[in-house]
């Protein structure tokens, strides 16, 4: 396992990271779940994300009764906040804010965590409220590093122009060979503010594995399967047309002896933003086989190669 800096922090993460969006908090029973975190620190992975919102703090759980037996300096936990935990809990007023930290903390069995990020950017709050609210938990010792996910250009500049707030060090954006929106405008500006990037979806929410086949049902045992996993998964991306052109990296996968899920991951770490890929995983295997894309480097050739095999759906990931 590779390991790179994350933004201007002095954490050091993990390339392949460990996500519980839709696993951990209700998808997958208690004991795989359990096996994956086991086999994700043995195969070197260090750093672990969820978010108070999954399973209206299910994953937190989770994560806190499995991680309590590991040492605390031995990984980089993060969670996040802004989406209902309640009718009347959501959002990033600094009432919200004090609140869900303690929350979370108390369900993750942890005095801190390494990264403490907003989950959307709130509407409703003034910037500077919730920056002031990050900066309080940051100074109280609660979060060590702050960062956002899926904030516009706009509202990442507008947080940056701040004075006496601590500074974001990370973004979580959606980002793989399908979806590379970020790459115009949020990774050029993260960029030059010591914010790194640590993507979400990087296989596609499993598209990329290329388990999925045109004109087929999905594979009983597959996310898409899982009335508790697939209702976040968007039609177009299971379209015919998407899913053929993902059968045609086969043959690149092959000939590089990779698996599909190691091409897509080697493809979004080829980026030096991208500190960090967060799989979602339901069985140890998988862990094992993504993390395996660690440190792997694929040549232009072959990434010209991607580019051409998804030119007829690379507007999808444009758009």
């Amino acid at each position: 396992m590779k390991y790179r800096q994350l933004g201007n922090s002095d954490l050091n993460v993990s390339e392949i990271s460990l996500g519980s969006w839709l696993t951990y908090s209700s998808g997958v029973e208690r004991q795989k779940a359990e096996a994956c975190i086991h086999k994700a620190f043995d195969v070197g992975i260090n750093f672990i994300d969820t978010a108070n919102v999954y399973g209206r703090g299910a994953a937190e759980s989770l994560l806190g009764e499995v991680l309590q037996d590991i040492d605390r300096s031995s990984y980089i936990l993060a969670t996040k906040v802004y989406f209902p935990m309640s009718s009347t809990d959501k959002g990033l007023s600094a009432a919200q804010i004090y609140k869900q930290i303690d929350a979370s903390l108390q369900r993750l069995r942890t005095d801190y965590v390494d990264l403490y990020q907003c989950h959307r950017y709130d509407v409703n709050t003034p910037l500077e409220e919730t920056m002031a609210a990050l900066t309080d938990v940051v100074r109280q010792g609660k979060a060590r590093y702050i960062g956002f996910s899926e904030w516009s250009p706009a509202q990442i500049q507008a947080a940056l122009n701040l004075p006496n707030v601590k500074r974001f060090v990370s973004s979580q954006p959606q980002y793989s060979m399908l979806w590379r929106k970020p790459e115009a405008e949020v990774f050029p500006l993260c960029a030059a503010n010591g914010i790194t990037q640590i993507v979400w979806s990087p296989l596609a929410q499993g598209v990329l594995t290329g388990k999925y086949k045109p004109q087929e049902a999905p594979p009983s045992d597959s996310r898409a399967a899982n009335e508790q996993m697939n209702a976040f998964m968007g039609e177009e991306l299971y379209s015919d047309r998407i899913l053929a052109a993902v059968q045609n990296l086969k043959p690149i996968a092959q000939r590089l002896n990779l698996s599909m899920a190691q091409l897509a991951l080697a493809w979004v770490l080829r980026d030096s933003q991208v500190s960090s890929a967060i799989i979602g995983a339901s069985r140890p295997e998988q862990v094992a086989d993504n993390a395996a894309a660690s440190g792997i480097s694929l040549s232009n050739d072959v990434l010209r190669e991607i580019d051409r095999v998804l030119a007829p759906v690379l507007p999808y990931a444009t758009a």
